[in-house]
């Protein structure tokens, strides 16, 4: 019993740093696979997704193997595109991005930003890959 009340507090600060490492971890953005479906392009799929973005948080630069067409339904942010001035978007607002440019978007208010994003990409490829 001893021991247990020695070590308890060595637990409790090992468990909160664990616990704080894997929150830091946690991912800003969370996509939802609705729908996958083929197109009239050989080897290309359809994607449909509902995405969110925590408050404050960006999904990270990426690219995706196809072009991604989105709609923002809830919120705001900054759709950064490779190459192009920074894009400020709202609820009501659409976007397009090319296959391939690398691009971030980023959640400048204190609530999530939920899009529907359809993306038009190669079947055999990750739908999204980190871009340095």
């Amino acid at each position: 019993m001893k021991l247990i009340k020695r070590w308890s507090p060595v637990v409790l600060v090992l468990g909160c740093a664990w616990g704080i490492a894997v929150l830091a971890q946690a991912p800003a953005i969370q996509r939802t696979v609705v729908k996958k479906g083929d197109v009239s392009v050989p080897g290309r799929e359809a994607v449909i997704t509902r995405v969110e973005i925590a408050p404050m948080g960006s999904a990270g630069r990426h690219t995706h193997p196809g072009d991604e067409l989105t709609y923002v339904t809830e919120g705001e942010g900054e759709i950064l595109i490779e190459g192009q001035p920074p894009l400020k978007v709202k609820a009501g607002d659409g976007f397009v991005v090319k296959g391939g440019l690398k691009h971030d978007a980023h959640n400048t208010a204190a609530q999530p930003m939920k899009l529907i994003a359809i993306y038009v990409v190669d079947k055999d490829k990750p739908l999204a890959t980190p871009a340095p």
